[in-house]
């Protein structure tokens, strides 16, 4: 097999090394090309997980009974197990007595199992799902997988990949503020499931004092709202033994009382006469509306505004969001926004791996120069690198443009097998020339290149076997993350491979500087 690949090498190197402006050119237009392409792309913290289940988040107006919640959680799970691709669809509905969220019964989470499918099919499915939310009325809804809601509610506290955080200290403002941002959000290309966090709306009912009826009929403020506590939330009045256990004994209105709003104007309150005087000749029973929750992020009052985006990189979607929020969307005085979950997280994590990675890339071409001794045969190593840089480009390009961490780490990796090839080349050429005493020339560019040919390509051969299942796998379940990566360093290394045997063997004949045994050293291109 070498000998065969040797035999079509060498006439094909040949060929390349008499027309090396042509090749040059080439090259350099290939790479500038591949480097422009560079801020057109987007990506993601974290690619969308591909697990075969969804989790549906419905949230009603706030008051709504569990009953009615389960009510409409019955008729969607009706809806969305017509779906042929579904297994099975469960719904929980506020949270547990001890819990330590803020859920209340309005709203719902619905699990939605989904038979055995491959990537594409998982994405249409979320498609059909979206579209039966799309037209059940009365809710709101949020989509997403349950690696991936654990995932951004670790970066932002939220079960979303875009969180705009609306932080001030007037909650009026805050919730006019977050309707706005809800607006402006609903009408960028690729936002879905946007959702006001904490929206105003919840039901309350109003017992204001009129301290005047009180004096007039004996009784004071903190006896008529103890008697209303007592009767909608109870008191603990005493304790009965039993079989030697204790409980405690409780006080509280009959359950179909506490259940009727008409009744609270009718809570009789005895004053120190033995009079009983109905709550409503001395106070204002009204209804209104109200706040379930008020959100705190760092000691400071904020209502948050999340979305998910669909059909494009997470990236794009938040520099389009914040243009268009800062055109439409006025602050006043000591309102500000700020931008959280995987977009902001990944500009993070992608600022620290070039920082890290430039640091060690620092230290190695100190040990390069410092190996190599010819800063002429130094740079011709380095000359590769924007081969596998290109070649990872066109992959991610043909993938779909997206950048994610995955592949920001196959460019890391190509980079380092690209520099050990070259290294291998190069080095090579130096023993030719410096130790056995090769004239620096046309025959021995090619024979170098021609010793080195089974090497490189073993190298680029088992590294490129052992990431070709990844890679032809990369949109199955499990592999979001190693996929990108595979594809990435494959493509950079058919590249950096390619260029390494045809064009680096050119370069080296018209740029290299290499020193014989008699210290003399070669002139490029002789």
């Amino acid at each position: 097999m070498v000998v065969w690949l040797r035999a079509r090498y060498v006439p094909l190197l040949v060929r390349v090394e008499r027309h090396p402006r042509v090749v040059i050119t080439a090259v350099a237009v290939l790479t500038v090309g591949g480097l422009a392409m560079l801020p057109f792309f987007g990506g993601g913290f974290v690619p969308q997980l591909k697990e075969g289940h969804f989790v549906v988040h419905m949230t009603a107006v706030p008051g709504t009974s569990l009953a009615e919640s389960l009510r409409m959680g019955g008729t969607l799970s009706k809806l969305l197990l017509a779906l042929p691709e579904v297994r099975a669809v469960g719904q929980r509905v506020g949270r547990a007595d001890a819990a330590d969220d803020i859920m209340g019964t309005h709203s719902s989470e619905i699990e939605v199992d989904l038979k055995p499918l491959g990537g594409a099919a998982s994405r249409r499915v979320e498609a059909k799902i979206r579209d039966v939310l799309h037209g059940f009325p009365g809710a709101n809804f949020a989509v997403n997988t349950f690696l991936s809601e654990r995932v951004e509610e670790t970066l932002s506290g939220y079960g979303a990949p875009v969180a705009v955080n609306i932080f001030g200290s007037d909650l009026d403002v805050l919730d006019a503020k977050a309707a706005a941002v809800a607006a402006v959000l609903a009408k960028v290309p690729g936002a879905a499931d946007v959702l006001v966090q904490s929206p105003p709306g919840s039901p309350q009912l109003v017992v204001r004092l009129r301290r005047a009826e009180l004096a007039r009929w004996g009784l004071d403020p903190v006896t008529a709202l103890d008697a209303v506590r007592t009767a909608y939330q109870g008191q603990v009045v005493g304790q009965v033994y039993d079989a030697g256990q204790i409980f405690a004994a409780a006080v509280i209105l009959d359950p179909a009382l506490r259940a009727d709003p008409g009744s609270v104007g009718a809570l009789p309150l005895r004053n120190a006469e033995g009079t009983f005087v109905p709550l409503g000749r001395v106070a204002d029973v009204f209804e209104t509306t109200g706040r379930y929750s008020v959100l705190h992020e760092g000691a400071r009052r904020v209502q948050a505004v999340t979305c998910s985006v669909v059909g494009r990189n997470v990236a794009s979607f938040v520099a389009d969001a914040k243009r268009r929020l800062a055109a439409a969307v006025p602050l006043p005085a000591g309102v500000y926004l700020d931008f959280a979950g995987s977009a902001a997280e990944q500009a993070r994590s992608t600022r620290d791996l070039l920082v890290h990675s430039a640091l060690a890339g620092v230290g190695i071409l100190i040990l390069l120069s410092m190996v190599m001794g010819s800063a002429r045969n130094f740079l011709l190593v380095l000359a590769n690198l924007p081969f596998a840089l290109v070649g990872g480009i066109l992959v991610v390009l043909a993938s779909g443009g997206d950048l994610s961490l995955g592949s920001l780490v196959g460019f890391v990796t190509v980079f380092g097998i690209t520099l050990r090839n070259s290294i291998m080349l190069i080095s090579h050429y130096e023993h030719l020339v410096g130790v056995e005493g090769e004239i620096w020339g046309p025959a021995a560019a090619l024979r170098g290149a021609e010793e080195r040919l089974a090497p490189i390509l073993m190298t680029a051969l088992v590294t490129g076997l052992g990431l070709l299942p990844l890679a032809l796998g990369s949109g199955a379940p499990g592999r979001e993350i190693e996929g990108p990566m595979a594809l990435v360093i494959l493509g950079g290394l058919v590249t950096s491979t390619a260029l390494n045997l045809l064009v680096l063997p050119t370069l080296a004949l018209r740029f290299g500087r290499f020193t014989g045994p008699d210290n003399r050293t070669a002139v490029p291109g002789t």
